[in-house]
């Protein structure tokens, strides 16, 4: 990115933010709505209570926890889905239910199964688990079939299969299908916690904002979503996109 476009983007930003805040001396009722200025004094507020700093890490353990376990396993389904028809056609009924299923449904099963205090990784496991696997079976039935008879061939091993010619294949779908199930995985893991309301998470302090009719915390509360998924899709996808080199 050269610097004109980097400074036109921060303009853009900063022309959004003026809107933002004229919105808010328009409306004139911060119970409503609130600008920008009143949400950095709420977020400023927050990040002095050490019960902030603890919310934050315990909802992002918990997503990341439910990301990772459900990035995993939807791999390794999508391998089997591959190499065993069979297997991908007793799944297909199966993901499909997953994503059909609203997330409010899994959210009230959950709590009547395991309780509120792991909610959050349930509900992000199972919104990641089609994502990822779809991706993953998609890379591997797209996968050049020359290279595949020119490895028979050669008997090359499986494991070199792999590393050469499946990850490489792989990889652009699965970064691909990441990018929206990373942002869904914290959209679902804090609207469960909204529901659920377990102790010491973001979604109980979204909770108590509505509660309480604090809109500057409610929207403090989401910049810190924003910012904590940001933070988390970034690191992934760099780590991800080091798998090919």
């Amino acid at each position: 990115m050269n610097q004109n476009t980097r400074i036109r983007k921060y303009f853009i930003w900063l022309f959004w933010i003026a809107v933002w805040q004229a919105a808010n001396m328009l409306i004139h009722n911060n119970i409503i709505f609130v600008g920008p200025v009143d949400m950095v004094k709420a977020l400023l507020e927050l990040v002095r209570d050490s019960s902030f700093w603890a919310s934050v890490f315990n909802s992002f353990a918990k997503i990341s926890i439910g990301f990772l376990g459900a990035f995993i396993l939807s791999i390794l389904l999508g391998c089997l889905a591959y190499a065993v028809p069979l297997v991908k056609d007793l799944l297909e009924p199966m993901m499909m239910l997953i994503k059909s299923v609203p997330v409010a449904s899994f959210v009230i099963l959950a709590l009547i199964w395991i309780g509120s205090h792991n909610l959050a990784v349930f509900t992000s496991f199972l919104v990641v688990v089609p994502m990822i696997y779809v991706s993953t079976l998609s890379g591997l039935e797209h996968t050049d079939r020359k290279l595949l008879e020119m490895a028979m061939v050669f008997r090359m091993p499986l494991l070199k299969q792999v590393r050469y010619i499946y990850i490489p294949a792989v990889l652009p779908y699965l970064i691909s299908g990441c990018r929206t199930a990373l942002g869904m995985s914290w959209k679902s893991g804090v609207a469960a916690e909204v529901i659920g309301i377990p102790e010491g998470s973001i979604g109980e302090q979204l909770y108590y904002s509505k509660l309480y009719l604090d809109t500057a915390g409610l929207f403090a509360w989401t910049f810190v979503i924003i910012i904590a998924s940001a933070v988390f899709e970034r690191l992934f996808l760099y780590l991800l996109g080091k798998v090919k080199h």
